[in-house]
């Protein structure tokens, strides 16, 4: 199915202004003469407290009206303490899973280069590559910086890819961020803060804020995603009783964070095993395997964390067609991830007791996310009509998925 692309442009810059530095506002892109109206992403010592709007263009929105409204917008919490360092930073292992976008990975290799940590080391994962782009500009950049490493993985899925990654990582900690991400300098340090702060943790996930609402196709994700690019509290999630009060849980969709930005304990991983391969992009079912992988923490003892303060920007779908096909797969990896519960004796009753509160939370989502879109963004056409599509074909994807694999896997056993 077609549709025309709208030509109306939000213009909506994204950036950041932190009340206890000078760097003035700044973002993840340069400003534009597109640009018309402004959101400010307004941080106290590094941590996120909200956003705030400006109808007005970047260049016109001053340091001291950002500093006015933020008193009236968030209140006492603007007088925040500034973190204390870490002591004995655990070594980390970033990983980057990457195919053919060659261009999108510069920009987020130059940002996880500025990272201010001391101990990480960074994988790139390049999965079934139709081109030698991405070796050529890792075989630069390992040239020049030791921390760097190159992996092929010709299996396509990214769960193959992030399955590669974890084999060859030396961390304590997986971190793992996308090719269209440009992570915050202090990503790193408020990860490794995060697992401090509790034994129990095992996953770590963060605020993934909206890089631009240039276009409409940006500005109806930015609105679909909020409970991961929206949070500015920090929330802890376990099966003792620490959980959203929702029906769902811990099926909640997107309540615990995105693979975007994603990181494991190497104890939790060594204890609930490997990506699901029948899962993730590039597979069958388009998605859902970081839904599964933060079930499966939980159902082995572990807590999540979702911290704001492990900031990464995400760069969205710019055009209709690809917001339309990403919804898509959300779709099928939502339902995919849910049926692979539902044929598990062991949690089948606990979907079955849960298929009318998510039935009914699916029917909600076109309305609420039209009700959070900013102003000057229109939906684009087919983009709800996509992702209903999406959930109905994902069980029946997931059934092709796991049959591909047994049969895989049993030719694996017979070479």
């Amino acid at each position: 199915m077609t549709h025309a692309t709208r030509s109306a442009a939000p213009g909506i810059w994204c950036g950041e202004f932190d009340l206890f530095n000078n760097d003035g506002l700044r973002g993840p892109r340069h400003a534009g003469a597109g640009h018309h109206r402004t959101r400010v992403l307004v941080r106290a010592h590094g941590r996120p407290l909200g956003y705030l709007h400006f109808d007005a263009a970047p260049d016109a929105v001053s340091s001291r009206e950002i500093r006015v409204r933020s008193v009236d917008s968030f209140g006492d919490s603007v007088n925040a303490d500034a973190p204390e360092p870490i002591a004995d930073a655990p070594f980390v292992s970033v990983i980057v899973c990457t195919r053919d976008h060659t261009e999108l990975l510069t920009s987020c290799l130059d940002r996880i280069q500025a990272l201010d940590y001391p101990d990480f080391e960074v994988l790139v994962v390049d999965n079934a590559p139709s081109t030698e782009e991405t070796r050529e500009l890792l075989a630069a950049i390992c040239a020049l910086d030791s921390r760097f490493r190159y992996l092929r993985q010709e299996r396509a899925g990214l769960s193959a890819a992030r399955n590669a990654g974890i084999a060859a990582a030396r961390g304590e900690i997986l971190a793992y961020t996308d090719d269209d991400v440009l992570v915050d300098r202090n990503w790193l340090t408020e990860i490794a803060r995060t697992f401090r702060d509790e034994p129990a943790i095992g996953c770590v996930t963060g605020l993934v804020a909206t890089a631009a609402i240039e276009t409409n196709a940006e500005g109806y994700f930015d609105a679909r995603s909020p409970s991961w690019s929206g949070r500015m509290t920090s929330e802890r999630y376990d099966l003792s009783g620490r959980n959203d009060g929702s029906p769902l849980y811990p099926y909640s969709a997107g309540i615990f964070g995105t693979g975007a930005n994603l990181a494991l304990a190497r104890e939790a991983v060594d204890r609930v095993g490997e990506f699901d391969e029948a899962l993730g992009a590039g597979a069958k079912t388009k998605g859902g395997e970081d839904l599964d992988m933060f079930v499966r923490v939980l159902r082995a003892g572990f807590a999540i964390a979702y911290e704001p303060a492990a900031l990464v920007w995400h760069q969205h779908r710019a055009d209709d067609d690809a917001l339309r096909g990403q919804l898509y797969g959300y779709g099928t990896g939502l339902t995919a991830f849910l049926t692979k519960y539902l044929a598990n004796p062991a949690t089948s009753l606990d979907i079955v007791s849960r298929l009318f509160a998510g039935v009914k939370r699916l029917a909600s989502i076109r309305t609420a996310t039209e009700g959070r879109m900013l102003d000057h963004v229109e939906a684009p056409a087919g983009a709800w009509q996509e992702e209903v599509r999406g959930y109905l074909a994902g069980p029946v994807l997931y059934a092709r998925a796991r049959l591909a694999s047994r049969t895989r896997q049993a030719g694996l056993r017979r070479s």
